[in-house]
């Protein structure tokens, strides 16, 4: 498999990845991820859908990047709108949980294909998501990613939690969750060392 093809389908498939767990989280009704309590305080204000309060927010995000001096490439295009809609197609399409053991379950899957799916699509090395490209960048300055991802991920919880977005006794796992699945998915699936 070529160098290009395996770029592509690691943006893909991570971005997607990502998408779900994002619905899985929402769909388990125990109180949401940090950006998802971001993106539920933000679309219950606008009146929009979660989805496309993910999307809104992928745009404004990446003004972020500029005094970390990241640069936008095909994985950040695709992040901002794909995450968005497969998180709408799920969510628009399930009922929300109302089993405990259910919702543990989708929080579970939720916080591990987020953790992946975000290193699969870094890893491809075609440029980062909005979110990820302000971890990225503070991984240049010298923060681990896993510690980096974690402080993006507490900024998020606080403004969410600020705008009105749902909060439940799961939101800490999201907080400390992620990160690490993130730092050690990505060595197995990172090409930005071979550049």
């Amino acid at each position: 498999m070529s160098t290009k093809i395996r770029q592509f389908i690691q943006v893909f498939s991570g971005t997607s990845l990502i998408g779900i767990g994002i619905s899985l989280n929402y769909l388990a009704n125990l109180g949401l991820g940090p950006w998802g309590v971001f993106h539920d305080g933000l679309s219950k204000t606008l009146g929009i859908s979660y989805g496309r309060t993910i999307i809104i927010t992928g745009v404004a995000v990446m003004l972020l990047w500029i005094p970390l001096k990241q640069k936008p490439g095909l994985g950040t295009i695709v992040d901002i709108f794909l995450v968005g809609i497969v998180a709408d197609l799920i969510i628009l399409n399930f009922e929300l949980s109302d089993s405990i053991f259910l919702s543990l379950t989708l929080i579970a899957f939720g916080i591990i294909l987020i953790g992946a799916g975000t290193a699969i699509y870094v890893g491809a090395d075609l440029g980062a998501g909005p979110r990820d490209g302000v971890m990225v960048g503070l991984e240049t300055i010298g923060l681990k990613i896993g510690t980096a991802r974690n402080l993006i991920e507490l900024f998020a919880f606080l403004t969410g939690w600020l705008l009105g977005g749902l909060v439940g006794y799961v939101t800490i796992l999201f907080v400390i969750g992620i990160g690490p699945v993130v730092q050690i998915v990505l060595p197995y699936v990172d090409m930005r060392k071979n550049d």
